[in-house]
């Protein structure tokens, strides 16, 4: 894909991979010199997305704004699809065409058409960073050197002359402005220790990318609490580490790789925990509402069954204790239909029990005989003879 001040495209896409290494190119490297880094990631099993920044984006790297926020959309698609870890690989002037703007984007320092969302998926996501032969000192003057980095090769005199009246031209109509965009390269560089491990190739008979200042950035590293793994070597060229030492290269990337995977399996289990976490924190606040709700609606259906019969009470006797003309005390006439302590009672000699047992009962009943066997009798008599009416008892009764 073209356009947006570079190219993006996928060097291996498969459906079953360990994750997603993001190749951040060098501005003169072809697709054939990326095609061995390429094969060499995917025989440990990781997909590759490659970023090919355009020449003017070393001279001009808000312009590289568009590619990077293409290459984080493309990462949202990817990622929501098949999630897994990311890895950000950067050759030589790699980091300062697009890469840092990535960075700076994820970290919403760079205003770009990404959600929040997104830029947090693909921050959690970002487990760990190459840097091959690279980082590179933010100087214009010397990224001439790198319009052409290849180890046997020379840039025409064309392309050189070009480059080096380009670099003079800025240095000398914004010398602040340079100086500015080293500091914010350098810090955002930085900043992003916190991602994942760093796995850093360099030579110190490179020319181009000069040991000592990638040294001095791994150290910086290591202060900040990063996990720094510096790989260095005697006589080894420029972007060309892989095919002198094969096999410590890959070596020192499978573990990288290893490193990240557990990294980004960690951060999945403990997103999921803080998201049960939240969910069970919110579960007794809504158990308490509905409660409160349930309270709130039998009190409010309750209170007119009440209030219907609140002027319904059965009446005390006249001369019951607690009271002295005989109504119920002012407390309790309205605490409720019955009283716990105090239960309503029929009072015989009142006049509730006048017209229920038509006359007085008398209050000495000492001397009465009261026969069960005869009582019985009876209440054989009525079950055979008839239903039994209790109204009719009551009526008759003289008790």
């Amino acid at each position: 894909m073209w356009g947006n001040w570079g190219r993006l495209y996928w060097g291996r896409k498969e459906e079953r991979a360990e994750g997603v290494v993001v190749l951040f190119a060098c501005i003169s490297s072809d697709e054939k010199q990326l095609d061995q880094f390429i094969k060499l990631y995917g025989s440990i099993g990781w997909n590759s997305l490659v970023c090919h920044a355009d020449f003017l984006t070393l001279y001009f790297p808000e312009k590289s704004t568009p590619l990077a926020s293409s290459v984080l959309q493309e990462l949202v698609m990817e990622t929501k699809i098949r999630p897994a870890p990311i890895v950000f690989a950067a050759f030589s002037n790699g980091p300062k065409t697009c890469m840092y703007k990535v960075l700076q984007i994820i970290d919403g320092k760079v205003e770009a058409k990404l959600h929040w969302d997104d830029c947090r998926l693909i921050r959690d996501s970002l487990c760990g960073q190459i840097y091959d032969s690279s980082p590179t000192d933010f100087i214009s003057g010397l990224d001439t050197q790198f319009s052409y980095p290849t180890a046997q090769a020379k840039p025409p005199r064309a392309v050189s002359w070009m480059a080096r009246t380009i670099a003079s031209g800025l240095d000398t109509l914004f010398p602040n402005k340079i100086q500015d965009q080293r500091a914010e390269y350098w810090h955002t560089l930085f900043s992003s220790v916190s991602f994942g491990p760093i796995l850093i190739f360099c030579s110190e008979s490179d020319g181009l990318a000069l040991c000592s200042i990638i040294c001095n950035f791994s150290h910086r590293l290591r202060e900040l609490g990063g996990d720094v793994n510096l790989v260095k070597w005697v006589d080894s060229p420029h972007l060309g580490h892989l095919n002198h030492h094969r096999d410590d290269y890959k070596s020192a990337l499978t573990e990288l790789f290893g490193k990240a995977a557990a990294l980004y399996r960690g951060r999945m289990k403990q997103l999921n925990c803080n998201g049960l976490c939240e969910i069970c924190n919110r579960i007794p606040d809504s158990i308490c509402s509905l409660h409160e709700v349930g309270t709130s609606s039998n009190e409010s259906l309750r209170r007119p069954y009440i209030e219907s019969f609140d002027h319904l009470f059965l009446p005390r006797s006249l001369n019951s204790p607690g009271s002295k003309d005989g109504s119920p005390s002012g407390d309790k006439e309205r605490g409720g239909l019955f009283d716990s302590e105090n239960p309503p009672g029929i009072n015989a000699h009142g006049v509730l029990g006048k017209i229920l047992f038509d006359a007085c009962v008398p209050q000495n009943v000492e001397g009465w005989d009261i026969k069960p066997a005869a009582l019985r009798q009876t209440l054989a008599f009525n079950r055979r003879h008839g239903r039994f009416n209790p109204t009719k008892l009551l009526r008759r009764s003289k008790l």
